[in-house]
């Protein structure tokens, strides 16, 4: 036993003593590596999982590296079973790599023959698969390089890719930093990008993506598709990009429910790409009305499900995720793995925020005790129906009401899931909300209100 901050568990969990004077650095080391699950007041807990392995893998580092920091800050030893399982998980990224070929354009090649003679007998996978050109080397036909990624990553053997990609139609996009410059850690994601080819960017609420995504095209220099999660999404990156780059609000055009402008640089929602009328994704053209030589992906941990199926098919196009978290509530974390390409840069939240460049975050836990009739509820009902009995608890308002007061004078929002909830919760506090059926332009008046000081609580 030592006195690290870190306790591995058999299961693949690690518990970090956020108050240890080694926290911090142990938090950078095993970033790479571990995702982050929840984060209150005393123990953040991360999970180890293959993806972020291959993630760690993607971004250089190997098997010795993680092992040596599980045990370098680990307070008790650490399961050797465990260690087995991460060189394992490791050592079966790379076996398999896409790559250009002279006459047959795309190949499967491996650097472990046995490997590829596994996923040729692969049912689901074979028939992606075209003629044998050696012992080792396999034809892909050019449209199936997304599909036979996502095949690969379901069998565990998650392939390179590096085939390369268009560039696109030129478009001149340059930097304004006037009065502003790129922070460091920003210029580290665009380099990491870059490096990569495509891939995803993790950066904390606040840390400045959109100006990630404005420095990848100025240095892409292309025509850029950038698909957002929704309309006021899509006005706030407008707004951006005519302040900090040459764009001008002719190259700039919004392809929403309200406007269906295509210009050099579009920005489009997920809600009108998913669309359908008759049954057909009426808007799905737009990913081939340019040449795009940059696709972004905006909040990608929401990227829906219709959008994955035409990421399969832009493979040669580069890929930018933007995200704060990689964990979807679908968990569909390996779709955005294949298809919009692995982890190129991420930044711990306490980094940013130590620098001074993101708020100071506290969490903390407050638990509610449910009545007795509110527990007999939640114990015979279905299990699908516990979250939500549990979520609407009627003592949960009164102790919401108890915090807005305790913080009044401070900047509040009060975050929920179920509406009637939140229009219970808006009517008790007397104070404003926000969800779907708000209008795009109520939604800015009130954040814009929101932001300025001139209403301090709201309910989303």
């Amino acid at each position: 036993m030592t006195d690290g901050p870190l306790i591995v568990q058999s299961d693949k969990t690690l518990l970090l003593e956020a108050d240890h004077d080694l926290a911090g650095a142990c938090r950078r080391s095993i970033a790479p590596f571990a995702d982050l699950e929840r984060s209150p007041e005393h123990i953040h807990t991360y999970r180890i999982t293959p993806l972020g392995l291959w993630n760690a893998r993607a971004a250089g580092h190997d098997a010795e590296q993680v092992i040596d920091t599980l045990l370098e800050y680990s307070r008790y030893p650490v399961p050797h079973a465990l260690l087995v399982d991460i060189a394992e998980t490791m050592a079966r990224y790379g076996r398999l790599r896409l790559e250009t070929h002279p006459t047959h354009q795309l190949v499967l090649i491996t650097t472990d023959r046995p490997v590829l003679e596994e996923v040729v007998r692969s049912r689901k996978i074979s028939p992606m698969l075209g003629d044998r050109l050696d012992d080792d080397t396999i034809a892909v036909h050019p449209s199936e390089r997304g599909h036979l990624k996502q095949a690969l990553l379901k069998v565990g053997w998650p392939a390179e890719d590096f085939a390369g990609y268009v560039d696109g139609e030129a478009h001149q996009i340059d930097l304004v930093e006037a009065g502003w410059t790129l922070r460091d850690y920003q210029r580290d994601a665009v380099t990491g990008f870059f490096y990569g080819g495509s891939g995803v960017v993790v950066l904390p609420c606040g840390a400045g993506k959109t100006l990630v995504g404005a420095a990848a095209m100025a240095q892409a220099k292309a025509t850029t598709l950038i698909l957002v999660t929704n309309t006021v999404s899509a006005h706030q990156w407008r707004t951006e990009l005519l302040k900090r780059t040459t764009l001008t609000e002719a190259e700039i055009g919004e392809y929403s429910g309200q406007r269906k402008e295509i210009r050099p640089v579009t920005i489009a929602t997920y809600q009108v790409l998913t669309t359908k009328r008759k049954g057909v994704y009426a808007h799905m053209e737009l990913f081939d009305a340019r040449d795009w030589g940059l696709i972004v992906y905006d909040e990608v941990h929401l990227l829906p499900a219709p959008i994955f199926r035409l990421t399969a098919d832009l493979q040669a196009r580069r890929r930018l995720g933007l995200t704060a978290t990689l964990i979807r509530e679908d968990g569909r974390e390996g779709d955005v793995f294949s298809l919009i390409g692995p982890k190129r840069y991420d930044a711990p939240w306490k980094d940013i925020e130590s620098q001074g460049y993101i708020a100071p975050a506290d969490c903390v836990e407050v638990r509610v005790t449910l009545t007795d009739h509110e527990r007999l509820l939640t114990a015979t009902a279905e299990a699908e129906e516990r979250y939500k009995l549990a979520s609407t608890a009627k003592s949960k308002s009164r102790v919401v009401e108890a915090l807005v007061r305790k913080h009044a004078g401070e900047q509040i929002l009060v975050i929920g899931q179920y509406l009637d909830q939140l229009d219970d919760l808006s009517e008790r506090l007397q104070c404003p909300v926000i969800k779907g059926e708000t209008s795009v332009k109520e939604r800015e008046r009130l954040y814009d209100l929101f932001r300025t000081g001139e209403i301090s609580t709201l309910v989303v």
